[in-house]
């Protein structure tokens, strides 16, 4: 209320009201000592004493009708607040929380899972229902709504308008040509996708289910379920053939493999009537698409330092029309198309091939080879491995004083290579408990072998900085050693082996080595190892060579050896090789893959590769290979891939010899695992379902990534109904739920809708 009753009152009854105040005596003992000390300070009370002071004198100066009136306004002014709220309440952006369902209710509102940020909120999902209701049954809302529930790129499609079929002479649709336009470049490369321009002949299954697409009342909900994610500023990998001599050809992946490039998806304005076009959605990078942007120049839309990709050649940004784009397919050592030496007739600084992520200069002689450059996006389904994504929630050390930045940045530099840099983190360890060695930037990092040992109750975190993805090159392996209590923890980084290391050379035990003893002599008590949206290839490396068809280059070899008993292995949405670890150590995995590179190989045992190794406790993870572990603490929600050899003597692909211990739920077993007990788990059985992936080979974009035709046994077999394996976390069939739901509540009357993935 703007008053109180009391100044409503008559001066009189307030005058007589403040006589009586002042002639009783309404303080206590107690509160006259507190208001005499509180009016002796000196110098002046602080804000909490001046508000006590305050209170007292307050109390002193009120009379008894004041009083009795002051408990009055509190109720008057409890039911003027909940008449305000009554008012509140009819609308949605200021009504309470136990209204909102109510008023989703009248509005038929139908709640849905809310995986997706857009719609996690309810008030705000409620509030959109009502505005989309203005547009219901357009093709537009249909995509945003697809857009919002599951956090894809979408297109959505009424399939009736590609029916290829005899025209009524008086009413013709002249873009309806059931033989296509093959002059047009788009027809061609667009066919069978989301923006198809083709013309089909009738299909009369259920576009619901997935079995067709082409049929009059079907409209299909075309998602791209991978992400565009960035590299910024990397310098590109030189192949085999660039070691050879010229032409000069590289690579845009650090690790020097083939993998497609990927461009962003360029928002449009909510509420517009514009549809969705394949520039709105993140997808593969083709070399027509490319090609039709570089001739915009400046005014390209893809390739920009803002855009999707970008090409340096020492510190120069590459124009647009020096670019040429072909197809650089074939082994290293007989690329096509590989351009000729730089003169008059060859304008092109570059070629690239966007398909194959592959680049490559013309020769200029004698010249020195320049440096090269780029920031370009691949596909992935998840944050996973590592990258550019947000990472800063996940570091240990965030006070930048214990933040050593790599390279350095301090004049005089204080290290120049990254055992440097370790050795010099250490130190600082005395002084600090904590501290963290940064790597600033996405660059390749060669080193040689690298050592780490830490002092007791101390903590390193050696991590890439929030935003980039470096990766680093290793010659030959990174041992880590500790006093008790010990700890370090690697966030963010690209680890895989030097592909130039000598083939006669002999090869390191593993990528990472936590060995039995410290570099002095001792025990080695290092008490955790953190991996941490890091990636040890699996595999050490990818073969590039035209005989190895991209195959890992050692795919026998563990990436991480753990001899030391007692250490804690902690992973948390990291990629790894193998895993060989003591009995008496712990692995801890939560939304992992752990990769052996064959069903047949072994993706965690004792260092022998036989025996019992680690415990393991497993939440959302994928494993290919065989696993035999001394005991399954909790695996939930996580695929294990295996298979045994013709000649082998596992019994099983998974194996736990403490079956008293621990529990396996939710999760997919091999055929006769061994396990302790289990709950709801799909175990592998002939002719049974089983994970069916897109690709099992490390750099693809849908590296171990289930397909939509999963038997749903696995693919909505988890604890909460999404899928089993590393993507758990994404719950992309409880997304495509949501998306049923509502689409029932959009759609014209007679139509029926399907949800079709792209990639």
């Amino acid at each position: 209320m703007t008053s109180s009753l009391y100044d409503l009152l008559p001066a009189v009854h307030r005058m007589r009201d403040a006589r009586i105040a002042l002639s009783a005596d309404l303080l206590t003992a107690a509160e006259k000592a507190t208001l005499g000390a509180l009016q002796l300070l000196n110098p002046a009370p602080g804000t909490p004493q001046q508000f006590q002071l305050d209170g007292l004198l307050a109390k002193a100066a009120r009379g008894p009708l004041k009083s009795l009136l002051m408990v009055i306004d509190e109720q008057l002014a409890a039911m003027a607040e909940d008449l305000d709220q009554l008012y509140d309440d009819q609308f949605i952006e200021t009504c309470a929380e136990w209204v909102i369902p109510y008023i989703g209710d009248l509005v038929g509102y139908i709640p849905i899972h809310g995986i997706a940020a857009a719609v996690d909120n309810t008030r705000a999902a409620v509030a959109s229902t009502i505005a989309l209701r203005r547009r219901k049954g357009t093709l537009r809302v249909i995509e945003e709504l697809a857009h919002d529930l599951t956090g894809w790129g979408s297109h959505a499609r009424e399939m009736f308008e590609l029916l290829g079929a005899t025209q009524y002479v008086r009413h013709l649709r002249r873009h309806c040509r059931y033989a296509p336009d093959v002059r047009d470049w788009r027809t061609c490369l667009y066919v069978d996708t989301g923006f198809d321009r083709c013309m089909h002949r009738v299909d009369v299954r259920s576009v619901a289910r997935g079995r067709a697409r082409f049929n009059v009342p079907n409209i299909a909900i075309f998602l791209w379920t991978q992400a565009a994610y960035r590299v910024t500023a990397a310098p590109a990998a030189a192949s085999a053939k660039n070691l050879a001599g010229a032409p000069r050809c590289f690579r845009f992946s650090s690790l020097g493999i083939d993998t497609p490039l990927f461009h962003r998806a360029r928002a449009l304005p909510p509420g517009g009537l514009d549809p969705v076009q394949a520039a709105n959605v993140a997808d593969r990078l083709r070399r027509r698409v490319l090609c039709e942007d570089l001739k915009a120049g400046v005014g390209a839309g893809y390739y920009r330092p803002t855009g999707s990709l970008s090409v340096w050649l020492d510190g120069r940004l590459v124009d647009p029309f020096e670019i040429r784009v072909a197809n650089l397919s074939g082994p290293d050592g007989a690329w096509s198309n590989l351009p000729g030496p730089a003169s008059a007739a060859q304008p092109y600084a570059l070629v690239i091939d966007p398909e194959l992520g592959r680049l490559a200069l013309p020769d200029p002689g004698a010249a020195p080879v320049p440096v090269v450059t780029a920031t370009w996006h691949y596909g992935f389904a998840a944050d996973l491995g590592g990258g550019e994504y947000e990472r800063a929630s996940s570091f240990i050390q965030t006070d930048p004083v214990w933040v050593l930045p790599y390279p350095d940045t301090a004049q005089p530099a204080r290290y120049a290579t990254l055992a440097q840099a370790l050795a010099f983190a250490v130190v600082q360890l005395a002084l600090n408990g904590t501290v963290a060695l940064e790597i600033t930037g996405s660059a390749t990092l060669a080193s040689p072998a690298l050592a780490v040992d830490l002092p007791a109750g101390t903590t390193l975190e050696l991590r890439a900085a929030d935003g980039a993805r470096p990766t680093l090159l290793l010659a030959g392996q990174i041992d880590v050693s500790g006093d008790v209590s010990s700890t370090l923890a690697i966030n963010g980084l690209l680890i895989a082996a030097d592909t130039g290391m000598a083939p006669g050379a002999p090869a390191p035990a593993a990528m990472l080595h936590v060995p039995a003893l410290r570099p002095g002599g001792g025990v080695n008590a290092l008490a955790r190892l953190q991996l941490t949206h890091t990636t040890l290839v699996p595999g050490w490396a990818v073969d590039t060579t035209p005989s190895s068809c991209a195959q890992p280059r050692f795919p026998g070899a563990p990436a991480l050896l753990v001899e030391a008993p007692g250490c804690q292995v902690e992973g948390h949405g990291a990629i790894l090789g193998a895993i060989l670890a003591v009995p008496l150590a712990d692995v801890t995995l939560v939304d992992c893959i752990v990769d052996a590179c064959d069903r047949s190989g072994v993706a965690h045992a004792a260092p022998d590769g036989q025996s019992a190794g680690a415990s393991l406790a497993m939440n959302g993870c994928t494993v290919v290979g065989k696993v035999h572990a001394s005991a399954l603490c909790l695996v939930s929600d996580s695929i294990f891939w295996s298979a045994l050899a013709s000649i082998d003597s596992w019994s099983s692909g998974l194996v736990a010899d403490r079956k008293q211990e621990g529990c396996v739920r939710f999760s997919f077993v091999p055929v006769g695992a061994r396990l302790p007990r289990h709950y709801e788990c799909v175990q592998q059985v002939l002719a049974g379902p089983e994970p069916l992936f897109a690709s099992r080979r490390y750099g693809t974009p849908d590296y171990l990534k289930l397909l939509v035709s999963t038997d749903d046994v696995i693919r909505r077999g988890a604890s909460d109904g999404g899928e089993m394996g590393a993507f758990h976390a994404l719950l992309a069939p409880l997304r495509e739920s949501d998306l049923a739901i509502r689409m029932r509540e959009y759609l014209p009357v007679g139509l029926q809708s399907g949800a079709i993935v792209e990639n």
